[in-house]
């Protein structure tokens, strides 16, 4: 790092903390008092003699955020015209028109989802519509997302025009007079009955804002109500949140007293042991939580609690691994530090915190603990569980597959583009659980696809080159086993039909989604696209066999 980087680094401290009086410093006071007033004075040499002229507060923003890159990704600078995203992110809420915007391959950027209940969605706006301007600001190929998602967003109350072209429309050209809400994305998008049976709950649990635990709650009840014998929590791609919601949560199913999760970090005041509060609505049900790589934080904490007391069946992908407890602190001039203050430890005692930031490589960089590394606990019933890597399941079920093609069809938006395409030629679909992509609607698909000379990559090409070095580098590369080589890679020059077709089912659940969202908002999606979460199916089948179920819970 050089002396620069380290200066900004160290007025970072000195702009986002309070330095303590000279008689509680510690040894180190000399060396940090000493590196202040080096930076101070050259930041005023800086100041006044580089030949341009220097932007100070840029200047100090890249010091702040240059020194927490060094600690951890979750430890945040938020200035004043940033924290309403802090705010945002603990509650669910957001001044704006309450929708999904992104970019399709022509730069121009649309509404992809209007949420149900918002502005957009009242004032008419459809998924497809493409953004030409907003009040006098012209869109163009030009802006980003971000840009544009700022110009929507404001002050609850305050109004905004919003001129669109709508695809496939006759008249094309419209305006939109819209007064911004405040916008809470609900956490639970989606609850309903599920199984051969219609007698297994299943809940949605996107994220743990401060009202994760009262739609969970509502949600669970109203199921138990229509008969649920017992419960799938989807936790798959759920970021975490507030710990004290992941707790809460934990006691509709866990008795009154439990211990949940207790945080330790340098000061006493981080020192905290979590119980559930309140007496559980669902002690006995049977339960299976669904979890994968982007389950963390506060999703962690409820899995791992649950699979340490042996409540229930974790079902899916090992999980983040985020096992640190993040506070936020407010600074000088309306501006916050978001900064990780503890660790925490589920019952077992174990913590699940993958990375080790306070260990780096020589170049900087860190890597996860290998399993080798790890340490063995006991659940409550004596099941073996593992710290250092995430909550691993208690049953692996893996998604649906992803490769190049349909990462290409979701990040080129032509997905989009076709549900826009559709939902135009089809003013109404059956109800959102009855809907499939059928032959007729794939094969349409293809052929609006094939046409555009879509370019994607396969990765099988750079396999058969690795394979080919290896073998030369063997000595075992001849004119037969290179003519094989070509032979197959022959055999798999890529077509763009036959990869469609080979993709077909994961392709029907993108379109499904995209499609039905536009009838039936997120919930009707969520709906229509269960019968390709196989997570979800293998919960089901270990839900209807209880003997299968008690089995995973003991010891033996």
């Amino acid at each position: 790092m050089n002396r620069l980087k380290s200066s900004l680094i160290l007025a970072a401290i000195a702009a986002s903390a309070s330095i303590p009086s000279m008689a509680q410093l510690n040894s180190s006071a000399n060396e940090i008092s000493k590196s202040l007033d080096i930076f101070a004075s050259l930041f005023k040499e800086v100041q006044l003699n580089y030949v341009d002229t220097l932007d100070a507060k840029k200047a100090i923003d890249t010091a702040i955020y240059a020194m927490l890159d060094e600690i951890d990704p979750y430890t945040n600078y938020f200035p004043s015209e940033d924290s309403e995203e802090l705010s945002r992110m603990a509650t669910g809420e957001y001044g704006g028109v309450g929708s999904i915007i992104n970019k399709g391959r022509d730069g121009r950027i649309r509404f992809s989802e209007p949420y149900a209940n918002t502005p957009s969605k009242k004032a008419g706006i459809i998924a497809g519509d493409i953004i030409l301007r907003i009040d006098t600001t012209e869109i163009t190929p030009k802006h980003t997302v971000q840009t544009v998602s700022d110009l929507l967003r404001g002050t609850p109350g305050t109004h905004l025009s919003v001129d669109v072209c709508r695809p496939y429309a006759a008249d094309s050209l419209m305006t939109f007079e819209i007064v911004r809400e405040k916008i809470k994305t609900p956490v639970v998008p989606y609850f309903g009955l599920v199984g051969p049976e219609n007698n297994i709950g299943y809940i949605s649990l996107t994220s743990f804002t401060d009202n994760a635990f009262n739609e969970t709650k509502k949600a669970l009840t109203q199921l138990l109500d229509r008969g649920a014998q017992s419960l799938v929590l989807d936790l798959r791609g759920n970021p975490g949140g507030l710990l004290e919601s992941a707790v809460n949560i934990a006691g509709l199913f866990l008795p009154k007293g439990t211990e949940i999760v207790r945080t330790r970090g340098r000061n006493s005041e981080n020192e905290k042991v979590y119980k559930t509060e309140h007496k559980p609505i669902a002690p006995k049900l049977p339960l299976a939580l669904l979890i994968d790589e982007s389950s963390a934080s506060s999703a962690e904490i409820l899995a791992g609690a649950i699979q340490d007391l042996d409540r229930g069946v974790i079902i899916g992908n090992r999980s983040y691994g985020k096992g640190l407890v993040q506070t936020s602190r407010q600074l000088p001039y309306d501006a916050y530090v978001k900064i990780t203050v503890a660790k925490y430890y589920i019952p077992s005692g174990r913590l699940i915190q993958a990375i080790d930031y306070s260990r780096r490589n020589s170049d900087g960089s860190v890597a996860r603990t290998p399993d080798s590394l790890t340490t063995v606990y006991k659940t409550l019933h004596g099941r073996q569980v593992r710290d250092g890597g995430g909550i691993t399941p208690d049953v692996k079920a893996d998604p649906l597959r992803s490769n190049r093609l349909l990462y290409t069809l979701q990040s080129e938006g032509i997905d989009i583009d076709y549900a826009t395409r559709f939902a135009a030629l089809n003013p109404t679909i059956c109800p959102a659980g009855q809907f499939e992509i059928t032959d007729s609607i794939f094969n349409d698909f293809v052929e609006f696809i094939v046409p555009q000379n879509l370019e994607y990559e396969n990765d099988y090409p750079k396999a058969l080159e690795a394979l080919r070095k290896v073998i030369d580098d063997e000595g075992y590369l001849n004119d037969s086993v290179n003519a094989n080589i070509q032979s197959l890679e022959q055999s798999l020059k890529r077509d763009i039909r036959s990869d469609l077709n080979l993709n077909r089912e994961p392709i029907s659940y993108i379109l499904t989604d995209n499609i039905v969202a536009r009838y039936y908002d997120r919930a009707g999606a969520i709906e229509a696209t269960l019968r390709f979460n196989r997570p979800l199916q293998e919960a089901i089948r270990i839900l209807s066999n209880r003997k299968e179920y008690d089995k995973l819970l003991s010891a033996e």
